[in-house]
């Protein structure tokens, strides 16, 4: 045999091992790699997933580079990047057969949306997903991948009000896990469990709600975000229950884990369940210390929210070699995307300040009315409830009619000025202040009680308790209309925002006011926009 021909022989011979060494190299990179985003070495890791991204020829290879360095970014809770490198992964599927990868790719995706509260785009990926994950042949990556896909399903059910349709996609969740008998998954079967408990929790079934929760406890031997999310979930059903001491016990637990992590969705269900127990209990100062800390963990939430919801997915940019591989066509196709997103915001925000705008003037109309019903008819103070704040008993219907200005009282320039500071005083929001008083405001105002009480009765058609009331819940009504996040917050907190002493007595006199209990009111608005957040959802499609 020649020579030429044994060293062709020689090199076809040797060429498969030779590549399948090298290919096993690279995902055995993938994998360590993993290992240290989990020991928080971080920066490492994403240098790493940058080298393998540079030496990647396949777009296979490309595709676990960037997924790995979404994974990482997502570990360091910079979710916007994290779920850019997963768009630039998800853009080269189409070059690739892998159904295990695509599908790998897309569960990613539908998590992160989920997580900043982007549902219908994470429903999208989400259905993506799950018709992949039906073409994978290997049995335990596809149960894995298909358990988890359900999960995301449930989620978007649960968002949508839908708890029997997300108790079946658990349940398919968990039977996807359970068939193939998959080993070492037991964190991601923990996961449907505790999802479980909370839809029970939501229906009010706190019995099968704490099996569920109990399930997901054994499951777990290490402190973790499901486990901090498990015990909260106890401790919440503690407090339905009134056993305080009990309820204590598991928010400890839940807190211990909360300050730990990353999680803004744990600390923000810790610290609700927090302040609720607190406030149980009377204690009021660490209630109130409590809804601060939810109220920070909310804003942190939304602000994530609207950074990914407004600017869209990034394409960061792969420095030097990375640009250069990612093609003008797929550049220019982001770019399209981004500009198509920020239309749609655009127009969403626009139809929504009109339709905000059509409902106050509803609301401005129906407080108009209340002050025109309380001109005609004779105040009734002794049987208003705004007794919340301290204003002094003065005489505040001179003499004579009532209703004619007494020229020995003040001179009508007097009056004028009282008037103009009054209109002053309206404009901003010391009425909010919970030292307000008829003798405060006469102060502020350089006046005495006699002439601000009189003025406030003929020229406010008001007395003073009913005149800063309304001014007070005025104040919140604006607040609830034009911010989204104050229709989030608790009833207690709202009531320390516009200066009322307890709940009951701003619930109260809030539907004094309005003709709505505080609760009923948010739901009104929320119904209002929901027309708004259907013209959002289209985005997705």
């Amino acid at each position: 045999m020649p020579k030429s021909l044994l060293k062709l022989l020689f090199l076809f011979i040797t060429a498969v091992p030779i590549w399948a060494q090298k290919k096993y190299g690279f995902d055995q990179i993938c994998e360590r790699t993993s290992v240290q985003m989990v020991q928080k070495d971080i920066p490492k890791a994403l240098k790493t997933a940058d080298s393998l991204y540079m030496a990647a020829q396949k777009p296979l290879d490309k595709v676990k580079s960037l997924l790995l360095s979404a994974e990482v970014y997502h570990y360091a809770g910079e979710f916007k990047k994290s779920i850019c490198y997963g768009e630039n992964a998800h853009s080269l599927l189409n070059q690739i057969d892998d159904a295990e990868w695509s599908s790998r790719v897309n569960e990613f995706l539908a998590k992160e949306y989920r997580l900043v509260g982007l549902h219908e785009r994470s429903k999208k990926y989400t259905l993506q997903g799950l018709e992949m994950g039906q073409r994978i042949k290997d049995t335990q990556q596809r149960g894995e991948l298909l358990g988890l896909l359900n999960q995301e399903m449930a989620y978007y059910e649960m968002e949508q009000g839908s708890y029997s349709r997300a108790v079946k996609y658990i349940e398919t969740s968990l039977n996807s896990f359970a068939k193939d008998n998959i080993q070492g998954n037991e964190r991601a079967v923990a996961a449907s469990y505790q999802i479980l408990g909370d839809v029970y929790f939501r229906l009010k079934d706190y019995v099968l709600s704490e099996n569920c929760y109990r399930k997901a406890e054994s499951m777990l031997k290490s402190k973790c975000c499901i486990l901090g999310l498990v015990y909260n979930g106890i401790g919440g059903i503690r407090l339905k229950q009134k056993n305080w001491k009990d309820a204590e016990n598991y928010l400890k637990k839940a807190e211990n884990i909360a300050d730990s992590s990353r999680s803004l969705k744990l600390k923000k269900a810790v610290y609700s369940n927090i302040n609720d127990y607190y406030e149980g209990t009377g204690d009021n100062v660490k209630a109130s210390l409590y809804a601060v800390k939810y109220v920070r963990a909310f804003d942190s939430l939304t602000a994530r929210s609207r950074e990914v919801a407004i600017k869209g997915p990034e394409n960061l940019g792969k420095p030097n070699k990375k640009s250069a591989q990612i093609s003008i066509v797929k550049n220019a196709a982001i770019i399209v995307l981004l500009l198509t997103l920020i239309g749609i915001i655009f127009f969403f925000k626009t139809k929504q300040k009109k339709q905000r705008s059509k409902f106050r003037n509803i609301i401005r109309t129906q407080l108009q009315m209340i002050r025109s019903r309380s001109e005609s008819t004779p105040l009734k103070v002794e049987n208003s409830d705004f007794s919340n704040i301290s204003v002094e008993e003065v005489d505040d219907r001179v003499g004579g009619s009532d209703k004619r200005r007494n020229e020995s009282l003040m001179t009508s320039e007097t009056e004028t000025k009282l008037l103009e500071l009054l209109e002053e005083f309206e404009k901003g929001d010391l009425y909010n202040n919970k030292n307000m008083s008829l003798s405060f405001l006469a102060a502020e105002l350089n006046t005495n009680t006699k002439y601000l009480s009189y003025v406030i009765n003929q020229h406010k058609n008001a007395d003073v308790k009913t005149y800063v009331n309304r001014l007070r819940i005025n104040y919140i009504v604006d607040k609830l209309i034009n911010d989204e996040k104050y229709r989030q917050y608790k009833i207690s907190i709202l009531a320390d925002e516009c200066g009322f002493s307890s709940h009951s007595k701003f619930a109260s006199v809030f539907k004094a006011v309005t003709d709505f209990s505080p609760s009923s009111y948010i739901k009104y608005l929320d119904a209002e926009n929901q027309s708004d957040k259907n013209v959002h959802i289209r985005e997705n499609n």
